[in-house]
Parts: C-alpha cells; sequence; structure tokens
C-alpha cells in the first residue's frame, strides 16, 4: 500500500506545479496537478499566501496563482533536504 503524502510533500507538489506552468497557474489546474481536493487545496492555499510562498494575482478577469522568491527558496530546501535522505536511506 502507498503511503500518505506527508505536509511538506504536498506543499512542494503545489509549488512544483506553479514553477512547471511558468510561475502562474489558475487554483482549479493547481488543484488537478498537485492531486488535491478542493477543500484540501484552499487550506494550503491559504497558509502558503499567509507564508508569503505563493500570490493571488487577477488577470483578464482571471484569479492566478504565482510562486514568489520565497516559495521558490523552499522548493529548492525541501529538494535538498530530500537528497540528503535519500543518499542516508531514509
Amino acid at each position: 500500500m502507498a503511503r500518505k503524502r506527508e505536509r511538506s510533500d504536498i506543499v512542494l507538489d503545489m509549488l512544483l506545479s506553479i514553477q512547471e506552468k511558468g510561475g502562474r497557474i489558475k487554483p482549479t489546474h493547481l488543484m488537478y496537478k498537485a492531486n488535491l481536493a478542493h477543500k484540501q487545496m484552499k487550506t494550503y492555499l491559504e497558509e502558503l499566501v499567509e507564508k508569503n510562498f505563493v500570490k493571488k494575482i487577477k488577470d483578464n478577469n482571471y484569479e492566478y496563482i504565482t510562486i514568489t522568491e520565497t516559495g521558490m527558496k523552499f522548493v529548492k530546501t525541501i529538494r535538498q533536504m530530500k537528497e540528503f535522505e535519500k543518499t542516508f536511506g531514509l
């Protein structure tokens, strides 16, 4: 049986999904790409906005989520941590 994703895995999936779309994504697309339920995505998204990892912007009557510099630094750090874990077989 597959293990459940940890919080850091979900946040990383969300931020990577935004990066893969060129740094900005529509909320619905983010929900599908990060494989989240709507309520779950809203909860995580609110926290990411609060921590300045992402910003919500309006453009041509559409809402987009953009990754910030802080969010990009977080992605880099989490990737380094995961690589460190793999090195030691954790």
